[in-house]
C-alpha cells in the first residue's frame, strides 16, 4: 500500500481518497431526502386543519438549546480532526468525547420537545402540519442518533487502535456527516422553528 505523506493522514492512500468520494456522493442522496422533506414541510406548513399551529406549539428555549448544542459540536468535531492532523490521539478522544456528549444533549432536549408536543396535542395524525413536522424533525433526530453510535465506534477504535490510515480516514469521514446535520438543523431552525413562531 502506496502513503503519500504529502497529504493528510486521512487521504493518505488512493483507498482512502475514494472512501472520502463515496462519502461525498452518499451526502448527495441524503441532501435529496431532506430536499423532499423539507418541500413537503413548505407544502403542508398551513394545514392546520383543527390541531395547533407552529405558533402555539413551538417553545423557544429548547430550540436555542438545541441550536447551541449542535452547533457546538460543530466546532469540536472540527477540533477533533485538527487535533487527528496534529497526530494527538488523546485530544481527538477528548474533543470527539465532548462532541458525542453534545450530540447526546441536543438529542435529550429533542425527545423533551416531542413529549410536549404529544401533551399539547401535535402527533402524527393531528394534521397534515404536525404529520410532516414530526417526520422531517424525527428524520433529522434518528440521524444524530446513528450518529452517536456510529461515533462511539469510532471513539473505540481510535482508544484500542490509535491513529491509523484507516482510524483517521474514518474519523474524517464521521466528521463531514457531523457537519452534514448541523447545516440540516440550521435549515430546520430557520424556515420551520423561527419561520412558524412568525
Amino acid at each position: 500500500m502506496k502513503i503519500d505523506q504529502t497529504k493528510p493522514l486521512e487521504y493518505g492512500t488512493h483507498k482512502n481518497e475514494m472512501n472520502i468520494l463515496g462519502f461525498w456522493i452518499f451526502l448527495g442522496a441524503e441532501i435529496m431526502l431532506f430536499a423532499t422533506l423539507f418541500t413537503s414541510y413548505f407544502i403542508y406548513e398551513n394545514g392546520i386543519g383543527n390541531g395547533p399551529s407552529g405558533a402555539e406549539i413551538f417553545e423557544i428555549t429548547p430550540v436555542l438549546i438545541e441550536t447551541f448544542v449542535l452547533l457546538t459540536s460543530s466546532f469540536t468535531i472540527g477540533l477533533a480532526i485538527n487535533a487527528m492532523r496534529l497526530k494527538r490521539t488523546k485530544a481527538t478522544l477528548w474533543f470527539l468525547a465532548i462532541t458525542l456528549v453534545l450530540g447526546a444533549t441536543f438529542l435529550g432536549v429533542e425527545i423533551y420537545e416531542f413529549i410536549h408536543y404529544y401533551h399539547v396535542g401535535a402527533t402524527l395524525q393531528t394534521s397534515g402540519f404536525t404529520g410532516i413536522l414530526l417526520t422531517t424533525l424525527g428524520t433529522h433526530g434518528a440521524h444524530v442518533t446513528f450518529g452517536l453510535f456510529w461515533g462511539i465506534a469510532i471513539f473505540l477504535q481510535i482508544k484500542k487502535r490509535g491513529l491509523t490510515l484507516e482510524t483517521a480516514n474514518k474519523t474524517f469521514i464521521y466528521s463531514l456527516y457531523w457537519h452534514f446535520l448541523d447545516v440540516m438543523w440550521i435549515f430546520i431552525f430557520s424556515f420551520i422553528y423561527l419561520k412558524g413562531m412568525m
